[in-house]
């Protein structure tokens, strides 16, 4: 069975993190994470305190085992979250989004382990430096806001840099995708753009239905003129939002108010034209709905099957 130090750190049978993706991750998706074996992570977003309680608390019913919270720094709610995380007892946070430094003195004086996610190796150097447990390294490739460096370059130059746990991010959604993490030096994986489909996940079904039919070149980054850039499936939106972006007379508040509301919009009504379906690269090989104790477990164990077999390359 595989085990990393991921493992050991969090209780967690298996060492896979499922990302936390806003209007997507809730305490039912997380806590079938969990209950599988792996790390189930709720979405922080932009929720108030009172939201972000209700859903830790309902988790909390639906399972006994370790789950996290994703904390998005950007949230104008952010010191009410962190203050919720601590007064709820959640034991493991990750980050996005922003700089975690000012909330890390109270998380980890109550004991909670950050995992901020990464896209360079200057951020995973700081974020140890201030008491880091671990960091998400995500590659260009994962779905939602993005960095400019792809998951195959990051990741080994991140596992160099730091000596804490590393979690590949980004393009990963099979045993080969995990095996390849391992290879590099990580200790465990986060998926997201897999676990969209799973049978646990309360996203729209038109939302699943466009991701099962996404085929390799199917994605697109917009955003960059705003300085966060976002990758989803191409759409009668996101198509329109490049469009707008390259021309030059589209201001950034004009592009701002077009993005408002679309992530919820396409997966909480399912709409698949004017709403953005974030998702990675990756999609094209997710073609099943499955449950995530299924996905868990095929993922980890075509992963062992691969490693166990490599001493067959080496003459």
């Amino acid at each position: 069975m595989l085990k990393s130090r991921l493992c050991e750190l969090l209780g967690i049978e298996y060492p896979i993190f499922q990302g936390g993706m806003a209007w997507i991750a809730d305490a039912e998706l997380a806590a079938a994470v969990s209950n599988a074996g792996g790390l189930g992570l709720i979405a922080a977003m932009n929720s108030n305190g009172e939201q972000l309680r209700e859903q830790i608390q309902k988790i909390k019913t639906l399972t006994d085992k370790p789950f996290g919270v994703n904390l998005m720094l950007m949230s104008p709610f952010i010191k009410e979250a962190v203050d919720v995380v601590v007064e709820e007892g959640v034991k493991v946070v990750t980050t996005g989004a922003g700089n975690p430094s000012i909330y890390m003195d109270k998380l980890l004086g109550a004991g909670v382990k950050v995992f901020p996610v990464v896209a360079s190796v200057g951020i995973a150097r700081m974020v140890e430096k201030m008491g880091a447990s671990g960091v998400v390294a995500e590659g260009c490739e994962s779905g939602g806001h993005v960095g400019e460096t792809t998951t195959m370059a990051l990741v080994p130059q991140v596992v160099d840099a730091v000596s804490i746990p590393v979690i590949a991010a980004g393009g990963i959604a099979d045993g080969r995708g995990l095996a390849a993490a391992f290879m590099f030096g990580a200790e465990g994986a986060q998926m997201g753009t897999r676990f969209l489909t799973a049978t646990e996940c309360n996203v729209h079904e038109n939302y699943k239905k466009a991701v099962l039919k996404a085929k390799d070149r199917d994605t697109i980054v917009t955003g960059k003129k705003l300085g966060h850039p976002v990758r989803s499936l191409k759409n009668d939106m996101s198509r329109e939002f490049a469009k707008l972006e390259s021309d030059g007379t589209t201001t950034t508040d004009e592009l701002e108010k077009m993005g408002a509301g679309a992530l919820r919009r396409a997966a909480k009504e399912g709409d698949v034209k004017t709403g953005s379906l974030m998702c990675g690269q990756i999609a094209g090989l997710v073609n099943s709905e499955n449950t995530c104790k299924e996905i868990i477990e095929e993922v980890c164990g075509d992963c062992e099957k691969l490693l166990k077999g490599a001493e067959g390359w080496v003459k």
